[in-house]
C-alpha cells in the first residue's frame, strides 16, 4: 500500500487559509510550495479553511482536488484549553478526508494540526510546516499591541501555544522556515526537524538599473508589528530627512493614516495589488525594513532582495536567514539615517548584484527546496 502511494506521489496539504491570491507572507509560502511540488509530479489534495477569502478555481491548476472547510470563529473558542488558531480549525470532515487513504500529510502551520490528536492517524507520514515558533510570535504581537483586549488575547494565545507545541511529537517531520528555528525544534524534538527555506514567486534576482526614486517600507499593516515598524520609521527615522518615503500595505489603521500627514514627503499606498507592489519595489532606491521580532522569515525581505536595490534592515530581521551579507545592517535610528543618506544616490554595484544572485538562488531555490521536502515525504 505504501509502495503504491509513493508511485502515485499522492499528498494531502492542509492549509490554514486559502492560498490564492498569494498576497501575504504565509499563503505565499503555501502557494509556491504547491506549485513546486506539482512540477515534481505530486498529486495534491488541498484542504483549505474558509474565512474572509473566496474559493479559488486557480488552485485546481496545481491540485487534483481542493476541499474547503468553514473555520469556526465563535468567541466561545477563545475560552477553550486549546489555542484559538487550532480549536477554530477543528473539522470532522477534514479528519475523515485525511483518513480516507494512506497518503502523506503536510500540515501548513501549527494552526492546522488538530487532527494530530486523532490516534487513527498514528503511523502516517505527517510533516508540519512551521512558519514561526508560534508562542514566541504571539508573545511579540502582544508586546507590539496597544489595544488592551488584543494584547490580552495575544498573551493568552502565546501561553496556550507553548503548552500545545509538544503535539509535534506526533509528527514524523517538522519543516522549519529558518535556520535558527530549526535549532529550536531540533533541541526539543530531535532530528525530525529540518530546515526548509521559504517558497516565493521569484525565479531569479533582478536588480533594477540606475538610481531609484524613493525609500519604501511595505508589509501587511494590519499586523501590529508591521504597524509598529511603520510608525517607528515615520517618527524616528524619516522625521527630519528630506527624502520621499512611501509606506505600502494592506489595511492601515487610523493612527498610521494620521501620521502620514505629518510630512508632504510621506505617502501611503493602501491595499496595493501585486502589480502595483512589484512596481513600487522596482522603482525604490532604498528598502527600509526594520523588524522587532526574529520569528520566521519575512517574505518582504526576499521580495526586496530579489527585485529591489539597497536593503536597509536590522539584525533582528536577518537572524537565522543567512541573508545578513546582502543587506545593510543598522540597529538604531542614527545608524538607519546614516545608511539612508549614504545610499540615497548610489547604484548597486555589479559585484553586489552578482553576490546577491548567487546567494539567493543557492539558498532560496523553490525547485531545490521542493526536492528536499520530497526526500522527507518519501523517507518512510
Amino acid at each position: 500500500m505504501l509502495f503504491i502511494n509513493l508511485l502515485n506521489k499522492k499528498l494531502h496539504i492542509v492549509s490554514f487559509d486559502i492560498p490564492f491570491p498569494p498576497n501575504y507572507g504565509g499563503v505565499i509560502d503555501v502557494f509556491y510550495k504547491i506549485k513546486a511540488l506539482h512540477l515534481l509530479g505530486w498529486k495534491i489534495h488541498l484542504h483549505c479553511f474558509l474565512y474572509g477569502r473566496k474559493e479559488a478555481k486557480e488552485l485546481e491548476m496545481y491540485c487534483e482536488k481542493v476541499s474547503y472547510y468553514p473555520r469556526d470563529i465563535a468567541r466561545s473558542k477563545l475560552f477553550q484549553r486549546l489555542p484559538y488558531i487550532v480549536s477554530s480549525r477543528n473539522n470532522k470532515h477534514l479528519t475523515d478526508a485525511l483518513l480516507a487513504d494512506n497518503s502523506p500529510i503536510l500540515f501548513e502551520g501549527l494552526h492546522t494540526t488538530f487532527p494530530l490528536q486523532d490516534k487513527r492517524l498514528k503511523g502516517r507520514k505527517m510533516i508540519v510546516r512551521s512558519h514561526n515558533i508560534e508562542h514566541e510570535y504571539y508573545r511579540h504581537l502582544g508586546l507590539a499591541e496597544n489595544n488592551l483586549f488584543k494584547r490580552y488575547y495575544f498573551n493568552s494565545e502565546a501561553t496556550k501555544l507553548e503548552s500545545y507545541e509538544p503535539i509535534f511529537k506526533n509528527t514524523t517531520g517538522i519543516a522549519a522556515i529558518s535556520r535558527s528555528e530549526t535549532k529550536h525544534f531540533q533541541k526539543h524534538y530531535g532530528n525530525k526537524a529540518f530546515y526548509l527555506p521559504a517558497f516565493h514567486p521569484y525565479e531569479k534576482a533582478i536588480q533594477p538599473k540606475g538610481i531609484g526614486k524613493y525609500a519604501l517600507y511595505h508589509g501587511n499593516l494590519s499586523i501590529a508589528e508591521n504597524h509598529k515598524a511603520a510608525m517607528f520609521l515615520i517618527k524616528e527615522v524619516f522625521n527630519d530627512l528630506n527624502i520621499e518615503f512611501i509606506i505600502a500595505g494592506n489595511h492601515p489603521n487610523a493612527e498610521l493614516k494620521k501620521a502620514i500627514k505629518l510630512s508632504p514627503s510621506f505617502k501611503l499606498i493602501e491595499n496595493p495589488t501585486n502589480l502595483i507592489m512589484e512596481k513600487l519595489i522596482s522603482e525604490a532606491q532604498l528598502h527600509v525594513l526594520p523588524a522587532f521580532q526574529s520569528t520566521g522569515i519575512k517574505l518582504k525581505l526576499l521580495a526586496a532582495l530579489f527585485n529591489g536595490r539597497h536593503v536597509i534592515t536590522n539584525s533582528t530581521m536577518t537572524e537565522g536567514t543567512g541573508l545578513d551579507d546582502l543587506c545593510e545592517i543598522a540597529n538604531n535610528p542614527f545608524e538607519i539615517k546614516k545608511k539612508i543618506m549614504d545610499l540615497s544616490d548610489v547604484s548597486v554595484s555589479i559585484k553586489n548584484q552578482n553576490k546577491r544572485e548567487s546567494i539567493l538562488i543557492q539558498e532560496f531555490s523553490n525547485s531545490i527546496s521542493a526536492k528536499e521536502l520530497e526526500k522527507h515525504l518519501n523517507n518512510y
